[in-house]
């Protein structure tokens, strides 16, 4: 608690501070105080004036509230949509956003059958099977989506049925623009995802249709899933500002 009264001590009318000014302001000693800027100027929260000795708030802070400002708005903007998506295919839809490291549902719509696939809100994703994950994935550059997956906080698994060069998997995945979990999580579940874009074009969600495999192989609703998907996260988009570039 004493890292955020250190970051709260900073305001629009005192943006830099010393670390004198900091200590006076939330009651700990200047030592104690020293300590905690060097921890949050190494994690980006403040920024260090290697003239003045002085301290600001860091670009660190908008990285760490961006997966909030995203829910915000892009689970606003999907809401009606997933709607509209389950109605249509039957099937459970629902809206995640990218954490960094992982993909967070931040609403759902279930599947009105009484045999379906749902994730309550606050599911964490970080396999690379799973469909949300690789969309997100494809947005990155291939250097991070490497570390991502060789550092461990992307899980892949052996034998998934996915292709090994992950690499080329993602960049089909951006130029599809959807990816699908055809029974690589779990044998008895399909999933495709579809991501939403802003008005810049960032990827800031995605829209995901979930389902039992063996409803989709025995209706073959596949690229009817696929279709609907794509066309829910297009919608989400376009709400959000995104014109989409004119073939050509």
């Amino acid at each position: 608690m004493n890292g955020l009264a250190v970051l709260e001590a900073f305001s629009v009318q005192s943006p830099v501070l010393g670390v004198t000014e900091v200590a006076q302001r939330v009651g700990l000693h200047k030592s104690t105080v020293s300590r905690i800027l060097s921890g949050l100027t190494e994690a980006g929260y403040v920024q260090r004036d290697e003239e003045t000795g002085r301290y600001r708030l860091g670009l660190g802070l908008l990285a760490l509230s961006a997966p909030l400002l995203a829910d915000l708005d892009v689970r606003r903007a999907a809401v009606p949509y997933l709607e509209k998506l389950t109605e249509s295919t039957q099937e459970t839809s629902a809206i995640s956003v990218w954490n960094g490291h992982e993909a967070i549902v931040v609403e759902q719509v279930a599947s009105p059958n009484l045999v379906k696939h749902t994730a309550t809100i606050g599911t964490r994703y970080n396999k690379f099977e799973s469909s949300s994950v690789r969309v997100f994935l494809a947005d990155l550059a291939p250097a991070l989506a490497t570390e991502l997956i060789g550092s461990g906080q992307i899980l892949r698994t052996a034998g998934d049925g996915l292709p090994l060069d992950h690499t080329a998997h993602l960049q089909e995945v951006a130029r599809q623009a959807y990816a699908i979990n055809d029974g690589s999580t779990t044998e008895e579940e399909f999933g495709v995802s579809a991501p939403v874009r802003d008005y810049r074009g960032k990827v800031v969600g995605c829209i995901t249709a979930s389902a039992p495999r063996s409803r989709v192989q025995k209706h073959a609703t596949k690229d009817a899933l696929v279709q609907a998907v794509q066309q829910a996260a297009s919608e989400v988009s376009t709400r959000l500002g995104w014109a989409a570039p004119l073939p050509g």
